[in-house]
């Protein structure tokens, strides 16, 4: 499958320290690449060019063993693709979260879940065609 995104590549979604640090691969299967490909083209990329800086993918794309390691949970859209945690590279998390607010309004998406553990910020944003329920979390 060619992926034509703009902004991000696939790497982006797949590399993990804690999978290579506990020696496995990261690999999404064709469906999950596909699903990766509706939220890129749908939300990451339009939002990457109306924010106009770089957005930094934290966490994307997990197999169920890394989503264990790392304490999500057990039915996460992370494990299907459909799933990317972000924040700016500017570090502006809270300009960042302002706009994607006001950006989102008018846009399908599943979830938009600002969250904090201890003093690490970040945004869990999520895209599913079958169920854009368009919900904000904090």
């Amino acid at each position: 499958m060619k992926l034509d995104w703009e902004y991000f590549k696939l790497s982006e979604f797949t590399r993990s320290q804690t999978a290579s640090e506990l020696g496995f691969y990261n690999t999404p299967i064709e469906s999950d690449i596909q699903n990766l490909d509706l939220l890129v083209s749908n939300i990451l990329d339009p939002l990457r060019k109306a924010w106009g800086k770089p957005i930094i993918v934290t966490s994307g794309y997990r197999v169920p063993r890394l989503n264990e390691a790392v304490g999500g949970v057990k039915n996460s859209d992370h494990l299907y693709g459909k799933a990317a945690d972000i924040v700016p590279k500017n570090g502006k998390f809270d300009d960042f979260a302002k706009f994607l607010k006001k950006w989102l309004r008018d846009k399908n998406f599943c979830q938009c879940i600002i969250e904090k553990k201890g003093n690490s910020r970040w945004i869990h944003i999520s895209y599913d065609e079958d169920n854009n329920k368009k919900q904000f979390l904090e």
